[in-house]
Parts: structure tokens; C-alpha cells; sequence
């Protein structure tokens, strides 16, 4: 053996010690280059095998991606669907407020609402897909679905109801799903901030109004609730979330509790005390709901309108639940109603400080510009 020979193979066979234990340069090999892997039971009971934690994903479906930011996994995004590609006038997502240029420059890999493209998904090579939508709507997603995907892929497709703040059973499943998330990207203690933040909010909403009795709750009513597209006056929320937390009595209440229209005439026989507008209302001709209270001679003579009790919060229901919004809204509501109560709330504040906390930066003022500055404001009429 040669000189040469003999100074080679014991620097290879060091080298290659070095890669076995996964170290290379003094740093660690990334987090599951070496095939580590772990095993998750979905929002559908499937049982699925992802890399771990997973460093490149594909979020389809409604409301996906904003979990992934949630997380403070945003830069894990390889691809997006053709929502995210779209440069709004109007932008109801916060999240797109921060990080839309970034989203709008990653590949395609299909429609929105969960219309993927397997081909592009192949093409993007993702270590997992998250796929999620609201039960119940034809948005929603399923096993079978996730089940598809996954075998014309090759690529593990982890599957989860949106879920909601409406009841417990849909706040478990919003809940799992940050959760499921998190375990799969390494971000579990994030995950369990945000559940915990969103837990103490409402609880300090609870504090402030929870001993307010019955007869002194005031009455009300949402309407021009944003639902896949802007309403008018008579869409609302019979389980509005902010009414809840506030304990504020939705003159709708007991419709079910996803989105509803109501009669008009119900709306004139319910005469609550205030009335707040949806500002994803603006996007309809004359105003939507904001121009029906203005025009409609039976409208016109609600008490609301009568005495200046109309009100414009920020539309949260923009491609799925922006949680977020729906936490500031609640502030602004019950400053509103009970002035007394939220005396140390600037309700614009608190919204950028819940902002910051689930997007990383404050844009209440953006957000409100593009809906003519209705949010958190008395609506001339």
C-alpha cells in the first residue's frame, strides 16, 4: 500500500464516522434528513407516517395555511393554492397582510377550497400535505379525500376538520388540528401557546362580563356576515362568538349555529338594542348591509338605526375563520356594550397585540383600511 493509500482511507473512514452520528461541519444533520420518522392519527381517525419533524409542506383546503402561521411555520410552505396567487383589493386575512408576497412567489399546486392538482403536488415533492376544510360545507374535506390524494401521491396527507370557536365539540376539533400540526412539524409548544392564548382571552372576556345579569345583557344582532362571498343585512350568525363571550343576547340565537339568513321581517319584529355590520358587506353594490339600513323604509325605523347603535366590526370569515379577528371583535363588542367593563381596553390596541401574537405583526390599521375604516366605528346612517 502506498503512501498515498494509507493517508486516504483512515481521513475517509473519520469522515465517514463523522456522518454516521449525523454531524457534518460541527453542525447537526437537519431534523429528518436521516429518515427519522414518526406516526399521527389524523382528524379522521387515519393513521399516517411522516417524516419528523416535516421541513416542506403543502397546506390544501380552507384555513390550512393560516394554521401553518399560526406555528410560526410559515417558511415550512413549498407551494400554495391559487387563493394565495391572488392580489385582493379587499384582504380579509391577516396572515396575507404579512406574509402574502412571500406566499404569492412559491409553485402552484392547485385550486382553492382543496382542488389539488397530484401532478404539481408530485412536482413539489413535499414531505407531507396538510388538508383541512369546515364540515359540513362544500369545502369541507374527508378521509376519502385524504385517502386519494395520498395514493395517486405517494405523499403522506395529513387530513383535520377546521373546527371553530362556536361549541366545545368544534373548539376540540380546531384544537386537535393545531396540535396534529404541531406534532408533525416539531412546533408542539408553539401549538400549545396558541390554545392557551386563545383560552385565557375568552376567560378574561368571561371575567369582565360573565356576572352581568340577564336583564341588564343587551340585546343584538350581527349582520352582513361575510360567508364564502360578502351579504347583505339579513346574514348572520345565530352562534356569533363575540356575542357569547361578551354575554350580549343575538337576538337570532337558536337557528343552529353556523351561518343564517333571517326574514327581514324578523330582524323589524327583533328590534335589538344595537346592531353591528360585517364590513365584508362594502364588497356588495350600495354598501350591502350598510346601504339596506340607509334605503329600506322598515329598516330605517329599527331602534338601532334610530338612536346611532350601528356599528362596524371586521369580517373574520375570509377563506375559513380568522381567529384572530374574531378575539379582536369580541374587545371592540363588549367595549361597546359595556363601556364600564372594558375601561382599560383600547379595543384598536388590543387587536394589534392579538394580531402580533398570532401573525407577528400588528395590522389592525391595514386591515381596516381596506374595508374603508368601518372596523371598530359608529356607521353614519
Amino acid at each position: 500500500m502506498n503512501a498515498i493509500v494509507r493517508i486516504i482511507m483512515p481521513v475517509a473512514l473519520i469522515a465517514a464516522l463523522f456522518m454516521a452520528a449525523g454531524c457534518v461541519d460541527g453542525q447537526a444533520a437537519a431534523p429528518g434528513a436521516e429518515g427519522e420518522e414518526t406516526t399521527v392519527t389524523d382528524g379522521f381517525g387515519r393513521t399516517v407516517t411522516v417524516a419528523a419533524p416535516a421541513e416542506r409542506a403543502l397546506c390544501s383546503g380552507s384555513g390550512g395555511l393560516r394554521y401553518l402561521v399560526y406555528l410560526q411555520g410559515q417558511d415550512l410552505a413549498v407551494g400554495v393554492d391559487s387563493i394565495e396567487k391572488e392580489v385582493r383589493a379587499i384582504e380579509g386575512r391577516p396572515y396575507v397582510h404579512v406574509y402574502g408576497e412571500m406566499f404569492q412567489d412559491l409553485p402552484l399546486f392547485g385550486e382553492f377550497r382543496g382542488k389539488d392538482d397530484p401532478e404539481k403536488v408530485i412536482a413539489i415533492s413535499p414531505q407531507v400535505v396538510f388538508k383541512t376544510g369546515s364540515t359540513g360545507t362544500s369545502y369541507g374535506t374527508s378521509a376519502a379525500e385524504a385517502d386519494s390524494l395520498q395514493s395517486r401521491t405517494g405523499i403522506p396527507v395529513v387530513a383535520f376538520p377546521y373546527g371553530s370557536l362556536r361549541d366545545d365539540a368544534e373548539k376540540a376539533d380546531m384544537y386537535y388540528g393545531l396540535r396534529l400540526m404541531g406534532e408533525v412539524i416539531g412546533k408542539q409548544d408553539r401549538a400549545e401557546e396558541v390554545i392557551a392564548y386563545i383560552e385565557e382571552t375568552m376567560a378574561d372576556l368571561e371575567r369582565r362580563t360573565g356576572d352581568i345579569p340577564e336583564s341588564e345583557q343587551k340585546t343584538v344582532y350581527i349582520g352582513g356576515v361575510s360567508s364564502a362571498g360578502a351579504h347583505g343585512i339579513i346574514s348572520t350568525e345565530p352562534a356569533y362568538p363575540p356575542f357569547l363571550w361578551v354575554h350580549a343576547r343575538n337576538v337570532a340565537a337558536g337557528m343552529g349555529t353556523a351561518h343564517a339568513d333571517v326574514a327581514k321581517e324578523a330582524l323589524v319584529d327583533w328590534d335589538p338594542e344595537y346592531i353591528f355590520i360585517d364590513a365584508g358587506t362594502i364588497q356588495m353594490d350600495n354598501d350591502g348591509a350598510i346601504g339596506q339600513l340607509k334605503t329600506d323604509p322598515a329598516l330605517k325605523g329599527l331602534s338601532a338605526v334610530q338612536a346611532g347603535r350601528v356599528y362596524g366590526v371586521l369580517p373574520y370569515n375570509h377563506y375559513n375563520t380568522n381567529y384572530e379577528t374574531v378575539l379582536a371583535d369580541a374587545y371592540f363588542i363588549g367595549k361597546t356594550l359595556y363601556p364600564d367593563r372594558f375601561e382599560d381596553i383600547d379595543p384598536e390596541e388590543k387587536a394589534d397585540e392579538i394580531y402580533t401574537f398570532f401573525v407577528g405583526e400588528p395590522v389592525f390599521a391595514d386591515m381596516n383600511a381596506h374595508y374603508k375604516n368601518l372596523g371598530f366605528a359608529q356607521i353614519p346612517l
